[in-house]
C-alpha cells in the first residue's frame, strides 16, 4: 500500500482532469490513474452504458468502490470522475489529501463537452443540465478541495502549472 496519492483531481466532466493529470504524472515522474477508466476496463463497456443499462445508482456504486480502491492503492496523480464527491463516504477518503478541484463556467463546459451524448446527464439541454449539475456539486468540489484552480481560457500545461504552485509540488520530482 502506498501512501496515497500525490495529486486528487475532482471536477465536472470536460474540466480536463483527464488531461491535465497526464501532465501532472509526467512531470512529477509517478504514474496516473483515472477511476472512470479503471470502471470502464472492469466492466468491459461504457461508463454510458452503464448508465444505461443498470442505472445512475448502479454506476454510483462502482464508482464508490473503484474510487476507495484507487484512494488506497495508487502513490501517483488520480483523476476522479465528476460525480465521485456525490458520495459521503468518497468525501471522507478524500478528507486531508491534496484535492485540487478545476473549477470552469457555463459556456467554457458547454464549449469542450457540447451536445456529446457519450455523457448520459447531459443528453438533453446540456447548458441547463450541465448549471444544475453544478449547483448540486460546486460546494462538495469546495469542500474536498485543498486547492481550486480555474481551468477557463487555460491551456493544459497553464492548469498543470497551476496545480504544481497551489499544492506546492516539484515538477520533476
Amino acid at each position: 500500500m502506498t501512501g496515497g496519492p500525490l495529486v486528487v483531481l475532482v471536477g465536472p466532466m470536460g474540466s480536463g482532469k483527464s488531461t491535465v493529470g497526464a501532465l501532472l504524472a509526467e512531470r512529477l515522474g509517478v504514474p496516473y490513474r483515472d477511476t472512470d477508466a479503471d470502471i470502464v476496463a472492469a466492466e468491459g463497456r461504457e461508463i454510458s452504458d452503464i448508465f444505461i443499462e443498470d442505472g445512475e445508482e448502479h454506476f454510483r456504486a462502482l464508482e464508490r468502490d473503484a474510487v476507495a480502491a484507487a484512494l488506497a492503492g495508487h502513490g501517483g496523480v488520480l483523476a476522479l470522475g465528476g460525480g465521485a464527491v456525490l458520495d459521503a463516504e468518497t468525501r471522507a477518503l478524500l478528507a486531508g489529501l491534496p484535492v485540487a478541484y478545476l473549477s470552469m463556467d457555463v459556456d467554457e463546459a458547454v464549449r469542450r463537452v457540447g451536445l456529446n451524448t457519450a455523457r448520459p446527464l447531459l443528453a438533453v439541454n446540456p447548458r441547463r443540465q450541465w448549471r444544475e449539475l453544478m449547483e448540486a456539486r460546486r460546494h462538495l468540489y469546495t469542500e474536498v478541495a485543498r486547492a481550486v484552480v480555474t481551468t477557463d481560457d487555460r491551456t493544459p500545461e497553464e492548469v498543470a502549472d497551476a496545480v504544481l504552485a497551489v499544492l506546492d509540488l516539484k515538477k520533476d520530482a
